[in-house]
């Protein structure tokens, strides 16, 4: 049987056409294999972070979300339920001017302990760093106090502040000076509350450090050794920039150490006297615990979360433009 030229076409073009339904069709099933598989690969992934993501919620943003609601509200803990009453309780806040002082306490109390644990700590370092007999024994004993309790370590200092029979009265008497009443006296108490906290937290900052200047490259120093630089223009141009990541730890466990600061203040001052010494985590304290305000404690309680937010914005800020990695 003689077979035309357009015949031979049609088969060609038949069997291009019958050829090329059988690849899209094994494709179509491979595609539907892969998604089968994705959907089953990210069921296993939620299955997998549920746990994760119920602690999460149930322990860190119910509790936000709880307390915020509860800020909108008036709630005797001790009788009664909560009664919504909006902005009220932050209105009773800010036209407060014991409040005022309480704020301006809180930062100055953080302030204090950040610039003097960043300041102090580096120069315990740097003296820790020098080749030292028994430097051991001496950073032991000076990161002693750091695993001490703050209940502790603040009945240690109220002997110490005491001023019938405390050190204090022993080093100032040779020198004709009388001891202050330091946790009684609303000039002195917040001075002494910073003292005790520096002193139980400058070990851990002095090590951070400590670690931080072993770990700098020496070939740096020899450079600048040789390019004639003094041990000022080199701690300034080489330490310090490259101990950045150190200092911004430093930053951030003590900004959130003094926000978060309680224990030392109830059994140094107790906030006294009067509010001297009184921060917003001790303000939260006593509206809760003490006068039983469920709503202005959780109203204080969500300032302090705010101003802990705007200051991790600020760090971020400076991690971008002052930390230097290497």
């Amino acid at each position: 049987m003689t077979t035309t030229t357009a015949d031979r076409q049609s088969q060609a073009d038949g069997a291009s056409t019958g050829g090329g339904a059988v690849p899209t069709a094994r494709g179509r099933r491979r595609e539907r294999h892969h998604w089968r598989r994705r959907r089953k690969e990210y069921a296993l992934f939620l299955l997998m972070i549920s746990p994760n993501l119920l602690i999460i919620g149930t322990f860190d943003y119910w509790p936000v979300i709880y307390n915020a609601w509860l800020s909108l509200t008036r709630w005797n803990m001790l009788s009664g339920t909560p009664r919504y009453v909006g902005l009220q309780n932050y209105e009773n806040l800010f036209s407060s001017s014991s409040f005022h002082g309480i704020l301006w306490n809180t930062l100055t109390f953080s302030a204090a302990i950040v610039i003097g644990s960043v300041i102090l700590g580096l120069a315990v370092a740097l003296l820790f760093d020098q080749k030292l007999r028994g430097r051991g024994i001496v950073r032991t004993a000076a990161f002693a106090p750091h695993i001490v309790s703050g209940a502790a370590v603040a009945t240690l200092w109220l002997f110490i502040f005491d001023p019938a029979y405390g050190l204090t009265r022993v080093v100032l008497d040779p020198f004709g000076v009388a001891s202050p009443r330091w946790v009684n006296d609303a000039d002195w108490a917040m001075i002494a509350l910073i003292i005790a906290y520096l002193w139980k937290g400058l070990g851990f900052v002095a090590i951070v450090y400590l670690a931080g200047l072993q770990n700098l490259p020496e070939e740096l120093y020899e450079a600048a050794k040789l390019d004639g630089a003094g041990t000022w223009t080199t701690f300034r141009r080489i330490t310090l920039p490259l101990l950045s990541p150190v200092t911004f730890f430093v930053l951030v466990t003590s900004i959130i150490g003094t926000f978060q600061a309680y224990d030392m203040i109830a059994v140094l001052t107790g906030g006294g006297p009067g509010d001297a010494t009184t921060t917003l985590s001790w303000y939260v304290y006593q509206q809760g615990f003490r006068a039983s305000d469920a709503g202005t404690a959780a109203a204080a309680a969500m300032l302090l979360f705010f101003i802990l937010l705007i200051v991790t914005g600020l760090q971020t800020r400076f991690v971008q433009r002052k930390v230097h990695y290497t």
